[in-house]
């Protein structure tokens, strides 16, 4: 018995790349399980309605762990830490620099630097 003729010539079959692979599921190609929902994106700028307090003060002592002491302007002196970004930057205070802080709504004695004004 003879083998069948090739109906697909003698070039093989390519793929087209802008199909989509896998099932009709999530980006890695596989199918999404029914009881799941899908993932909602998140919005680009969000406000969390969370007021944080800014003010402005002096670094008055340097703490152990990157924590200082800051003294505003009205006497009251906060425990405060750096940033991110600062700390990604590697700004360096000392005893003397104003800062701009922020102090949470819920811990009036704690406060995070944002950014050095000197």
């Amino acid at each position: 018995m003879a083998n069948p003729p090739n109906n697909r010539g003698s070039k093989p079959q390519q793929r087209n790349n802008n199909a989509p692979r896998g099932g009709a599921g999530n980006a890695r190609g596989g199918a999404r399980p029914a009881n799941s929902a899908p993932v909602k994106q998140k919005k680009a700028v969000e406000d969390d309605g969370e007021g944080e307090i800014e003010m402005e003060g002096v670094v008055s002592a340097v703490l152990a762990g990157t924590m200082f002491r800051v003294k505003v302007a009205s006497g009251h002196e906060f425990l405060a830490h750096i940033s991110g970004k600062m700390r990604k930057r590697f700004i360096r205070l000392v005893v003397g620099d104003r800062v701009k802080i922020e102090v949470s709504p819920y811990d009036m004695t704690k406060a995070r630097i944002t950014f050095r004004l000197n």
